[in-house]
This record gives C-alpha cells, sequence and structure tokens, in this order.
C-alpha cells in the first residue's frame, strides 16, 4: 500500500462564473390595477356569501326534541363528575358521553350563528350577478338546493337547460 499523501492547500477564494457575470436585466413586475384589485375582492366576498348561504340551506334538519344550552351543560358537569369517581369500564363510558356532550355543546354554539334569514338576504342581493359571472344558471341553483321563490326574489329567471 502507498503512503497516503499529506497535502496542505491554500486557501484560495474562487471566483465562480455566477459571481463575475452580472446581471443587466431588470425583472419587471406587473402590477395590478386598483380596479382589477377590488373586483377580485368583490368576487370573494360574493362567494363567501354564496357559500354561507348554500352551506346553512344543506344542513340536515335535527330531529327530535330541542336540548337548551343549559341542560347540556348540566349533564356535561355531572358527566364529569361521574367520569372522576368512575373506574373500570365505566370510567371509559362516562369520559365518551364527557366528549359526546363537549362536541353537542359546540355545535350548537356553531349553528346558532347561522341565521338563513340574513343569509338569505344577503344571496338575494348577489346571487344574479354571481351566477352571470359564473355561468350558472336557474338548474344549477336548484340542483344546490336554493328554493324556487328565493331565486325568483333573487330576480334568476328560471331557463331550461
Amino acid at each position: 500500500m502507498p503512503p497516503a499523501k499529506n497535502t496542505t492547500r491554500k486557501a484560495t477564494k474562487k471566483t465562480t462564473r455566477s459571481n463575475t457575470k452580472k446581471t443587466t436585466h431588470k425583472t419587471s413586475k406587473r402590477r395590478m390595477s386598483p380596479a382589477h384589485k377590488k373586483a377580485l375582492a368583490e368576487g370573494r366576498t360574493m362567494s363567501a356569501t354564496v357559500d354561507k348561504y348554500l352551506a346553512a340551506i344543506n344542513t340536515p334538519k335535527t330531529r327530535g326534541r330541542k336540548v337548551t344550552k343549559a341542560t347540556l351543560t348540566q349533564r356535561l358537569t355531572s358527566a364529569q363528575a361521574q367520569a372522576k369517581t368512575a373506574t373500570g369500564v365505566e370510567k371509559v363510558l362516562k369520559s365518551q358521553e364527557v366528549r359526546d356532550l363537549q362536541a353537542k355543546l359546540a355545535q350548537t354554539n356553531a349553528t346558532s350563528g347561522a341565521d338563513v334569514k340574513t343569509l338569505e338576504s344577503a344571496f338575494v342581493r348577489i346571487a344574479k350577478q354571481f351566477g352571470e359571472n359564473r355561468r350558472i344558471r336557474y338548474g344549477a341553483w336548484r340542483d344546490a338546493g336554493v328554493p324556487g321563490d328565493v331565486l325568483k326574489k333573487a330576480g334568476i329567471a328560471r331557463t331550461r337547460g
């Protein structure tokens, strides 16, 4: 086996081609006009309005008796107390009951903010323009679950196709 070469290199500054070459071209950024920005923002708000209304009308209706928030919180506190004292399988079942009650309580808090009448009036104001912009016709609105009387209020004519 030949002896290993022990060479020392001087620390020299390497110049690469990219370091020596200066870029002379300018990158041109296209700026959006204020009118274009306004149109984009208007489109976003219209989409959000339509989305909120469609989500509100397409949520499934809950069956059975209505349960108040006060009743749910009372049941939750008693279930939490029972979960602390329970042992074995009973502890697991009570823990799951606590989780279920917390989910129901969160759901009632979320759905209480969705006032369908307010969303409907906002939808009626913008639906015709939104539909024209996106080429959405009467049949597509009906397929999405929008009632015919709401479309009539919005000024969307019943068409074929």
